[in-house]
């Protein structure tokens, strides 16, 4: 696959700032960073107290997304990936936010739970580090949240999201035109309610006994350039290592003075002095808690996590892998629900058979991350019977839907917990609409869960009976699916031709059935 030509904007939405990087594919298989851009934005100004985004953040969002979106144009990029964090995740208005990013920067726009965010951190932090086999704590400490991963170079072991972060801890403790000294009584309450938020992800990172700590986001890197500006006569261990020690000196200092004083320190970034001292909070304590005498500083982070997956996805890049983390997480639930893997599977062929084939036919023009999702849904359809068979789809769109399976946005859960909801029994409707999609998604669902359906009852027997189900011709008469047999399968004939109606009401157009038995020759193919 020749990759010539092609460029990918990335764009981080986060509470504090948003973010782009701006990257050509090369022929040879390496990338080029055409533009590496940020700007503050303070997405999540004054949202932590009612889960409100004010217009006026969203004003200043959606101009710094467009001018994003401009630049990555202006550098001929064909593909946005864009994703929004913490501010985006709590915001009871979220949907505003989004539409607008829709309508006037042209920018569709993922919004990632807490623990995918932590996962994405986590893959652009550890890809550039060399840890030597060693086990290693990642923190990121943001506007509205902390990210807190285990692992190492290879694969993580613990992922979490904490509900703490510079922007958040400061509008929760400070005045809105309190701008002194942050005195001692204060920032023990702050140092108090990081403890009290963080004190199970603590005890669960100390179970692992990290053996190397690393830390990213502006407000660490920040932190860091500070202690080295301000602290000449303690110089750090090693370069780009921040300890407990010249924390604890820099966080007095910065304490000591009001805002406009703290603007004017060496090192800072004069648009992080009102939220410095409440970052600092997080970071001080956290690293009290977990007991790490000190912590290696990065400059990576989400960005580059969105970067290093884009391209672990295209074949002969370095970071090409055989299974996807969207491929891990999906068989990760599915086994630890014990679904029925032969079933599942037989599903999961017969769907995509129908997908393929009536694409093929012009019965839709959904493309590859729609396949995938029904790909996925078809595999965990069934995952509900683990809490009981009565009602089991119901218990399967609980279960996907807030399992946090990784590497997926919400809607894209949506989606595939309402095809598990929608794959028997009544099936969704137009009329009445699905809570969380849009037009477009339940456009989706509807023609998804329509292929769904068939394919379940075309495997009733948990048998596979039934060797193909292709659509082979599509004519304003009806559209013809041809399913092959390899035995009596009366319960699969009845059960499909209940369907006739659902799949009117999905493509307007009549199912027309062809039933024939495999042949010698079809065995051997």
């Amino acid at each position: 696959m020749s990759f010539e030509g092609k460029v990918v904007s990335f764009i981080d939405i986060g509470t504090n700032s948003i973010r782009t990087a701006v990257v050509r594919l090369n022929p040879n298989h390496s990338y080029t960073v055409l533009s590496r851009q940020k700007q503050v934005v303070r997405l999540g100004e004054a949202e932590f107290l009612d889960q409100m985004l004010i217009p006026e953040a969203m004003d200043r969002c959606v101009v710094v997304c467009r001018r994003f979106t401009e630049m990555g144009k202006a550098f001929g990029a064909t593909e946005f990936m864009a994703v929004a964090t913490s501010a985006a995740r709590e915001a009871k208005n979220q949907e505003v936010l989004l539409e607008r990013l829709r309508r006037e920067a042209g920018l569709e726009v993922r919004v990632v739970s807490g623990k995918e965010e932590a996962r994405l951190i986590y893959v652009g932090v550890a890809s550039s580090m060399h840890l030597e086999g060693k086990l290693a704590v990642f923190m990121d400490i943001g506007g509205g949240s902390t990210e807190v991963a285990v692992g190492d170079s290879r694969d993580y072991l613990l992922l979490d999201s904490l509900k703490l972060g510079a922007i958040r801890i400061s509008t929760l403790f400070n005045q809105d035109d309190d701008t002194g000294p942050v005195y001692p009584e204060r920032y023990a309450l702050m140092k108090k309610s990081v403890r009290n938020e963080s004190v199970r992800t603590v005890q669960r990172v100390r179970a692992y006994r990290p053996q190397v700590a690393v830390g990213s986001s502006g407000t660490i890197m920040n932190l860091a350039e500070i202690a080295n500006k301000t602290l000449n006569g303690t110089p750090p261990p090693r370069e780009q290592v921040l300890t407990l020690a010249r924390l604890k000196k820099v966080i007095a200092h910065l304490r000591s003075l009001d805002l406009e004083e703290r603007r004017k320190v060496p090192g800072i970034n004069p648009e992080r002095a009102d939220i410095i001292v409440g970052g600092a909070a997080v970071l001080e304590t956290l690293m009290e808690e977990i007991g790490l005498a000190e912590i290696i500083v990065s400059d990576r982070g989400l960005l580059d996590g969105m970067l290093f997956e884009y391209l672990a996805r295209l074949e002969g890049f370095p970071y090409y892998q055989q299974m996807s983390v969207r491929e891990r997480s999906v068989l990760q639930l599915g086994r630890s629900c014990a679904v029925d893997e032969g079933h599942a599977n037989t599903i999961k062929r017969l769907a995509l058979e129908m997908f393929d084939s009536g694409k093929e036919e012009g019965l839709h023009d959904l493309g590859p991350v729609e396949r995938e999702l029904l790909e996925y849904a078809a595999y965990l359809h069934d995952v509900g019977d683990f809490i009981s068979f009565t009602n089991h789809q119901a218990h399967s769109y609980y279960i996907i839907r807030n399992a946090e399976l990784l590497g997926f946005d919400q809607k894209e859960i949506e989606i595939m917990a309402n095809l598990a909801k929608y794959h028997r029994k009544k099936g969704p409707s137009k009329k009445e609409g699905v809570p969380g999609l849009d037009e477009k998604g339940l456009k989706t669902l509807i023609v998804l869960s329509t292929f769904l359906r068939i394919a379940e009852s075309l495997d009733r027997s948990h048998c596979a009976l039934i060797k193909s189900a292709r659509f082979v011709n599509a004519t304003d008469e009806g559209a013809l699916l041809e399913i092959t047999m390899t035995g009596d399968c009366q319960l699969e004939t009845w059960g499909v031709e209940s369907h006739v109606k659902g799949f009117r009401k999905a493509f307007d157009l009549d199912l027309l059935l062809r039933f024939r038995m495999a042949s010698a020759l079809d065995a051997e193919g």
